[in-house]
């Protein structure tokens, strides 16, 4: 790979088509994000660090723990709770809307009783600007801090409350498992299935933010999104909701992108993950690991998105809808990450935009649900305690401690 920069000039034209006007996608604060882990530990860690603009993905997989959740939740924010019963009609979608919307909500109220607080103590505001990497708006909050004119300190703090932002709260669907279900014996129809309920719940939402499609191909999952507005530009701007690919390989993403480029669907993120370690899984690479994985996608990123860019125009003029003369597309990458170095080298030498902290966040408690007799296993781990089983549904070696 080299020992330097040379061969990764930065170049905007692979990140986009055209001069885009971002002022309609939120900026993230950071330049890391927690990915979805399992079903439960990341399944609030919005409303534990969205607030201090820190990006994290919950899995949708899983509806009558999202419905116990809002139970759970309701009683700590002390909001009604309504529940919605299997027996209901459609009651897997709705129970993720209902939760999406709960995490939402209360995310909101946190960032709107946050710009009220004072910059004098030591408090959530503080924590927000303090927890910024030096590359951001903590420039302003540091010159604030050090101004001593009364009036320039309070513009400078009026600024500052206008630009915090809270982080994504992103989704999460495993494609695969998409198993049809069945009420008194007869087979529902295909959109009552795992993931397409579960897209449709996502899609009601009110969320503003990215699906997160991971574990490959859904062909009916891909066209049943472009049944739902939300993942559409209009011309006041891009779509509410954005779609991320989580894959581990160039052809399986730009197969994918095609796809859903066919439908008018934008793939707006490529997440980039070691195939060694995705989530556990390990899904073989003929033995690449990540770095000439995401040197391939640097080389043919360019190439790559103009060609969906022209699949993309067609679809969406085919189907009457507006077509924006420009779509970003970011890359990311997630998984085997644990130091800083790791962390600012794959930031300055791919130019990556984000960069995916998994396992070391199961240890912080303020972040993720670990019970303590297996967060001091994990503590103790070593490699004779880690085994490659089948316990997967997705039918790939499973990495299970």
């Amino acid at each position: 790979m080299g020992d330097n920069n040379k061969d990764h000039q930065y170049n905007p034209a692979a990140c986009m088509i055209g001069n885009a006007d971002f002022g309609h996608i939120q900026v993230r604060s950071h330049t890391f994000h927690i990915p979805v882990m399992g079903t439960g530990f990341t399944i609030d860690t919005p409303l534990r660090v969205a607030k201090y603009g820190i990006s994290s993905v919950i899995s949708i997989g899983d509806d009558i723990l999202m419905e116990k959740m809002r139970k759970f939740h309701c009683r700590i924010y002390n909001r009604p709770y309504l529940p919605i019963s299997k027996r209901e009609d459609d009651a897997r979608a709705r129970r993720i809307t209902a939760y999406l919307n709960q995490i939402d909500e209360i995310v909101a109220e946190q960032m709107k009783a946050m710009r009220k607080l004072p910059f004098g103590s030591v408090n959530d505001l503080t924590r927000y600007f303090d927890l910024l990497p030096d590359e951001s708006t903590k420039q302003l909050y540091k010159a604030m801090k050090d101004s001593n004119n009364p009036q320039e300190k309070t513009a400078f703090q009026e600024m500052l409350r206008h630009h915090i932002v809270p982080g994504m709260i992103d989704v999460n669907i495993m494609t695969k498992l998409d198993r049809d279900m069945y009420r008194n014996g007869g087979k529902l129809p295909p959109e009552y299935a795992l993931a397409m309920s579960a897209l449709r719940g996502y899609a009601r939402s009110t969320l503003r933010s990215s699906i997160v499609l991971s574990a490959g191909i859904n062909r009916r999952l891909f066209a049943y999104m472009a049944d739902f507005d939300d993942f559409f530009p209009t011309e006041s701007g891009f779509p509410r909701k954005q779609i991320t690919l989580k894959v581990s390989d160039f052809r399986s993403a730009a197969l994918q992108g095609k796809l859903l480029a066919r439908h008018g669907l934008w793939v707006s993120e490529y997440r980039i993950e070691s195939g060694l370690n995705c989530g556990g899984h390990a899904f073989a690479t003929k033995g690449l690991l990540m770095g000439p994985i995401i040197e391939e996608f640097l080389q043919n990123r360019a190439k790559l998105v103009g060609e969906l860019f022209e699949d993309y125009q067609k679809a969406l003029s085919s189907l009457g809808r507006y077509c924006p003369p420009s779509m970003p597309v970011h890359l990311t990458a997630q998984g085997g990450v644990g130091t800083n170095a790791e962390h600012r080298f794959l930031l300055n030498y791919f130019h990556l935009d984000s960069i995916g902290w998994g396992s070391p966040f199961l240890l912080v408690p303020e972040a993720t649900n670990v019970d303590a007799s297996h967060l001091r296993k994990l503590i103790a781990a070593d490699e004779k305690d880690i085994d490659l089983t089948d316990c997967s549904p997705l039918g790939v070696p499973f990495w299970n401690l």
